[in-house]
């Protein structure tokens, strides 16, 4: 499906399905509201289910794993070298994401969009070969990447989204890897939200005072640099933007042609999501925020989306790992929704009045 596809079948989530949701959380054995915002995101996930049931599927995350050239500058406290290292620990099921993936019973998807070390002909278990190119070039030279490239990444998450939605998942979550990749997520942020860099960049992978400051100048030297691209959300996303970053937009928009609510991790992901509304005034409707992340200034990203996120755990590592104990929460949530008995199957008393 294209960009263009997907954008058409976007539909505004269903209130009516949300009203009748919030009519079965009323009859629950218990007093009205008092399971707070779990009741809410019940309503939501109704909403942007068109259904009014909330039956739910299984659940699944995807990661998107890429490099950027910007990281060159100096602006990671690690090398590239570490987002091929990692991949292969994901392929082995070693890190922090797997582990929760396999806790919870989750489909794990994990794609190249563009490692600058190739491993497609070690054919590493559990990694799904999407490569765009090695690695985004240095947004401070040029453009990060081609306009074909971002539309190339948009529609590999887009065919992401549509995949899991035909293998009956109703929950997606969505996380990312690549060194370099926080100082992309904070150029972008900082275009759409209007914010200076020094608000929005963080220290990403652990930078010293004087790495952050060096982040920050390479962010406003980009921006500066890219200053005509920055109004239109496919533009800027070629001008600063990653491969994982363009990726995660896409399963946004697809997710939401699909009718299959989206989960968005912290900073990177967020990123993410704000190009996505840039593209589809809206999309928000469709997201649920995992967490509010110690990174940067995630806290402002998410008030500029009017998001309001599910968990704060001073969380900053990604990969999903946020996503996917959010995704536990709404489960959690559509459990209770599924499983309490109402006032009239119990032989409960309702209120008097």
């Amino acid at each position: 499906m294209s960009l263009r596809d997907a954008l058409s079948k976007i539909e505004a989530p269903d209130q009516g399905a949300a009203e009748q949701a919030r009519a079965r959380l009323n009859m629950l054995t218990k007093p009205l509201g008092s399971l707070g915002h779990l009741e809410e995101i019940v309503c939501r996930f109704a909403a942007i289910r068109h259904d009014g049931t909330a039956a739910t599927g299984r659940s699944a995350m995807a990661l998107f794993v890429a490099d950027h050239g910007v990281a060159d500058e100096g602006v990671s406290a690690y090398p590239k070298d570490v987002t091929v290292q990692m991949l292969r620990n994901i392929s082995r099921g070693g890190a922090a994401i797997c582990v929760l993936a396999r806790h919870f019973a989750y489909e794990l998807t994990t794609v190249d969009v563009g490692v600058e070390a190739d491993t497609s002909d070690e054919k590493l278990p559990g990694i799904l070969y999407r490569r765009i190119a090695p690695g985004t070039q240095n947004f401070l030279l040029g453009p990060a990447m081609t306009p074909s490239q971002a539309d190339n990444a948009l529609a590999i998450g887009i065919e992401v989204a549509n995949a899991a939605a035909s293998r009956g998942v109703t929950l997606i979550g969505i996380g990312d890897m690549g060194i370099g990749n926080s100082t992309s997520a904070a150029a972008l942020l900082a275009a759409l939200t209007g914010l200076p860099p020094d608000k929005i960049a963080g220290l990403g992978t652990g930078l010293d005072d004087a790495g952050w400051r060096r982040k920050v100048a390479v962010i406003e030297a980009g921006l500066s640099r890219h200053r005509g691209a920055l109004n239109d959300g496919k533009s800027l996303l070629a001008a600063v933007g990653g491969f994982e970053i363009a990726a995660m937009a896409g399963v946004c928009l697809g997710a939401a042609a699909a009718r299959v609510p989206m989960v968005v991790d912290g900073f990177i992901a967020t990123a993410a999501a704000a190009v996505a509304e840039k593209l589809h005034p809206g999309i928000s409707e469709h997201l649920f925020f995992a967490h509010r992340s110690a990174e940067g200034g995630h806290r402002l990203a998410l008030e500029h989306l009017r998001a309001r996120p599910i968990l704060d755990l001073d969380m900053r590592l990604g990969e999903g790992t946020g996503a996917a104990l959010a995704m536990a929460t709404i489960q959690a949530a559509l459990a209770l929704f599924h499983e309490m008995a109402t006032f009239a199957g119990a032989g409960v008393a309702e209120r008097i009045r």
